[in-house]
């Protein structure tokens, strides 16, 4: 039992905190061993033609100012294309991207969901690169100069944004929640990038070379997840920008977020079965390393761990002698009578950031239990049911 508890345990540490150490150290090494950090390309004279493509369903209360912002977004003029796609819209959605010459609308009454809207949008599409952004979030004024800029290397494949939750000082649990997870995710994107290649990129956005666009199955949940991993099995590299942003909302709840959540983590273990040759590091290596760590162990057994190292941390306490199993099962209640605060106070509308990183932590565990339980016992569907998101704060 003390053997099972230490090894649950391990993973789970490494799973939060571990793997990022790790990688921490290796691109230390790396930067020591070439005696300097990756130097940023410049480059803005040969950039690619590049089309900007937006998948948009019912989205009447942002579309404009999505439109507006891309259309200022600094590129040349000669290079670039927009394109919305909205098929299924049956709100002004199209109206309204109609009031603008400058974008192609592409539309077909029936909504058969983003992935084969994607994919019937990237058979008329020539251009060099797509970039994929959602019509929710806005982008920084330089963000394609600063993506496309690496596509002068010709083994780069693809390159991720970085994807921004706007907080404030009244920021709720799903605010600070997703806030602080995604700026340490940004981090191990960053890390993981200068190692060897990011791992996966957000659907808000990014972008890959065209000629490397392969088609996933209509059923495909986390599209954005799998057509940059697909890139990167080609042997291509997914390079992570963080000068290139997309600046969102958080859900407009924890019970929004949740839904969210559960959805993801339903196409997590879809995209765990379907990229299964890619656990194989005979084949993939060092890029397997990193799926493993920094995908695999959090969409699969890792939230598992979690009740199994508390109960047998609690029969450790009973059966076994010793100050340290005490001070852990302390340290576990601690932690969850937090994150139980943190939903107290979130139901009373109250703020208090310590206590809603722990509740959001729990609710993300809980959603993969939960969405792992529906991709085995239920229908799956590509069509997005969206999460309602606070008002968008536009960016300067």
């Amino acid at each position: 039992m003390e053997l099972f508890f230490w090894i649950s345990f391990g993973i789970i540490v490494y799973t939060f905190v571990g793997y990022g150490a790790v990688l921490y150290l290796f691109v230390r090494i790396k930067r020591a061993l070439k005696n300097k950090k990756p130097a940023v390309i410049k480059n803005h004279n040969t950039l690619p033609t590049c089309s900007v493509l937006i998948a948009a369903y019912n989205e009447e209360s942002c579309i404009r100012q999505k439109i507006e912002n891309t259309l200022a977004l600094n590129y040349p003029e000669h290079l670039i294309n927009y394109i919305i796609v909205t098929d299924g819209s049956t709100d002004s959605t199209n109206q309204i991207v109609s009031e603008y010459p400058a974008v192609n609308l592409l539309f077909e009454p029936k909504r058969s969901g983003k992935i084969n809207a994607i994919h019937r949008s990237m058979s008329l599409i020539s251009s060099d690169v797509v970039v994929f952004t959602d019509a929710n979030t806005f982008l920084n004024e330089d963000a394609l100069l600063n993506i496309c800029r690496h596509y002068t290397n010709p083994q780069v494949g693809g390159v991720a944004g970085e994807k921004r939750i706007y907080t404030d000082e009244k920021a709720d649990a799903s605010s600070a929640g997703e806030g602080f997870y995604w700026k340490y995710e940004s981090k191990l994107k960053e890390w993981d990038s200068e190692l060897n290649t990011a791992i996966g990129a957000a659907g808000e956005l990014f972008s890959i070379r065209r000629e490397l666009y392969q088609a996933v199955p209509s059923d495909t949940i986390l599209d954005d997840f799998m057509i940059s991993m697909q890139i990167a099995m080609q042997g291509y590299k997914i390079v992570y920008e963080p000068e290139a942003y997309a600046l969102e909302t958080s859900s407009s709840n924890v019970r929004e977020e949740l839904k969210r959540k559960i959805r993801i983590a339903t196409g997590g273990i879809q995209s765990i079965i379907n990229l299964k040759s890619l656990l194989n590091p005979l084949a993939y290596g060092l890029l397997s390393f990193q799926y493993l760590s920094h995908r695999v162990l959090r969409w699969s057994i890792t939230p598992l761990l979690l009740i199994i190292t508390f109960i047998l941390n609690g029969l450790l306490v009973i059966d076994a002698e010793g100050l340290i199993y005490n001070l852990m099962l302390g340290s576990q209640v601690a932690f969850y009578l937090l994150a139980f605060l943190g939903y107290r106070l979130e139901k009373k509308e109250l703020k208090l950031k310590i206590a809603f990183i722990p509740y959001y932590f729990c609710v993300m565990n809980y959603a993969v239990i939960v969405g792992t339980f529906k991709y085995f016992t239920t229908k799956r569907s590509a069509v997005w049911e969206k999460a309602e998101r606070k008002d968008l704060i536009p960016i300067s």
